[in-house]
C-alpha cells in the first residue's frame, strides 16, 4: 500500500524540501534504481485528462517537486475518485520523466461535489458588483451551495472601481443584514487586494467559485501576480461571461494557503433538503438560536408559531427557493423509475435480480409440512372430520 498518507491538517506547502516516505532518499548524486520503488506523499494540484499533478511534500532527486500521475488499477476498481486537494501517496516513481502512480488516497476532512474539490476550509464566492449587474437571487443560490458545505464562507465582490463610494457602501450594508461582510476589490486598480491577499494566505486551501465574467482569473492575478492566467472580456450583448478556466488547479499564495482557480458556471443546484434550507442563511441560523419554531417540521412559510417570520431581508428569495426545491422534490418522487431501480422514499434503489430472489421465512413454514405435499390433504380431512361432529354443519 506504500507508506503512511501524509495528515491532512500538517499544513505543509507545495514543494517543501525532505521526503515524506519512511525511507530517506540519498544525496541526489545520480540515479538510484531502488528510488523507483519508494513511496512519497504530496498533494493533487491538478487534473488533467486522466492524469493528475502531485506536488510532492519532500523533493526528489535532481529537485523534482511534481509528477504526472496515474491511477492505479485497484483504486479504480474500488471506485475511488481523486480530486484537487487529495493527500495521495504515489508509488512507482520515475524520477527521470517524472512519473508516477497513486497508489493511495489520505481519508478527507471535506468534499465539495461541484467543484469537485477535497479538504478545502474556506469557500469564496466571487461575484461581480456591474458586468455582469449583480443579481440577488444568483447570488442567494452560491451563497446556499457554499453554506451547505458546512466551511467558512467569504464574498468577494470584484469591479469596484465600477460604482460610486455610495453605491458599494449601499451593498454593504445590504449585505450586513445578509449577515456578510462582504470584501470590495478591484483588480484593475488594486484596491482591496492586499488585505484579501493577507487574509487568504492563511494555511488552508481556499476555494473560488462564481459565474463566468466576474473576474476570478483578473482577481487571482493580482493575488498571485506571477499566474498570468488567461481572462476573457463579458459579451457585449448578453452581459455574460465567457469560460475561460477549463480545469480545477490548486494555487500557491503567501506561506501556506492554497487557492483553488474553478471553472465558472451560472446557476448552482440548491440543496435538496427542504428542511435544511432555511438552516443555510446566516440571518435565519440567528432568530432560530433565540428559539425554535411551535412545531419541528415548520418551514418558515409565516406559519402560525414560526420564530422566524418574514421580516427578514431575504425571506422572497428563500420563500422562492423553497418551492424550487420542494418541486424537485416531488418530482423526483413521481418520476418513474429506471430499469434495473425502483422508488423507495424519493430516492432510486437497484432492483433484485429475481434469480436471486429466496422465499422469505414465513413463506417456508408455511410450504413445510409433517408430511410435505400432503399436509394440504391432512387439513382438508380435519376440516371435514370438524363438519361431522358439529350438527349445525350438516345440510
Amino acid at each position: 500500500m506504500g507508506a503512511e498518507a501524509p495528515d491532512p491538517g500538517d499544513g505543509s506547502r507545495l514543494g517543501s524540501p525532505g521526503l515524506s516516505s519512511v525511507q530517506r532518499a540519498p544525496e541526489p548524486g545520480g540515479p538510484d534504481p531502488s528510488l523507483a520503488a519508494m513511496a512519497v506523499g504530496g498533494l493533487v494540484v491538478a487534473l488533467e485528462a486522466n492524469f493528475c499533478r502531485v506536488a510532492l511534500e519532500s523533493a526528489g532527486p535532481g529537485g523534482v517537486d511534481q509528477l504526472l500521475c496515474v491511477r492505479r488499477t485497484r483504486l479504480g476498481k474500488t471506485g475511488q475518485q481523486i480530486c484537487v486537494g487529495d493527500r495521495v501517496t504515489v508509488e512507482g516513481v520515475d524520477w527521470t520523466s517524472r512519473r508516477g502512480a497513486v497508489a493511495a488516497v489520505a481519508p478527507r476532512s471535506s468534499l465539495l461535489a461541484r467543484p469537485a474539490v477535497a479538504n478545502c476550509n474556506r469557500v469564496v464566492v466571487v461575484m461581480a458588483l456591474v458586468q455582469p449587474d449583480l443579481d440577488p437571487i444568483q447570488l442567494t443560490r452560491f451563497l446556499l451551495t457554499a453554506e451547505a458545505t458546512g466551511v467558512q464562507v467569504d464574498l468577494v465582490l470584484t469591479k469596484a472601481d465600477l460604482l460610486t463610494p455610495q453605491r458599494l457602501e449601499e451593498w454593504r450594508q445590504r449585505l450586513a443584514t445578509w449577515g456578510y461582510g462582504p470584501w470590495l476589490v478591484s483588480a484593475q486598480t488594486g484596491a482591496g487586494i492586499e488585505p484579501l491577499r493577507q487574509h487568504l494566505a492563511e494555511p488552508g486551501i481556499a476555494v473560488l467559485c462564481g459565474p463566468s465574467g466576474v473576474g476570478k482569473s483578473s482577481l487571482l492575478n493580482a493575488l498571485v501576480p506571477d499566474l498570468a492566467l488567461r481572462v476573457g472580456a463579458v459579451s457585449g450583448r448578453l452581459q455574460r461571461g465567457r469560460h475561460t478556466t477549463r480545469h480545477v488547479e490548486l494555487f500557491a499564495i503567501g506561506a501556506g494557503g492554497l487557492l483553488a482557480d474553478t471553472p465558472g458556471f451560472n446557476r448552482p443546484d440548491l440543496p435538496p433538503d427542504p428542511g435544511a434550507l432555511a438552516g443555510l442563511f446566516p440571518e435565519v441560523r440567528g432568530r432560530l438560536g433565540a428559539g425554535g419554531c411551535r412545531f419541528t417540521n415548520c418551514l418558515h412559510q409565516g406559519d402560525p408559531g414560526c420564530a422566524v417570520g418574514s421580516d427578514w431581508p431575504r425571506h422572497l428569495h428563500y420563500l422562492q427557493c423553497l418551492d424550487q426545491v420542494l418541486a424537485q422534490e416531488a418530482a423526483a418522487k413521481s418520476r418513474p423509475a429506471e430499469p434495473g431501480l425502483k422508488q423507495r422514499g424519493g430516492r432510486s434503489e437497484p432492483r433484485l435480480d429475481p434469480r436471486l430472489r429466496q422465499l422469505s421465512r414465513k413463506r417456508r413454514r408455511q410450504g413445510d409440512g409433517p408430511q410435505g405435499d400432503d399436509s394440504s390433504t391432512d387439513r382438508d380431512g380435519e376440516e371435514g372430520e370438524d363438519r361431522d361432529l358439529d350438527p349445525g354443519a350438516r345440510g
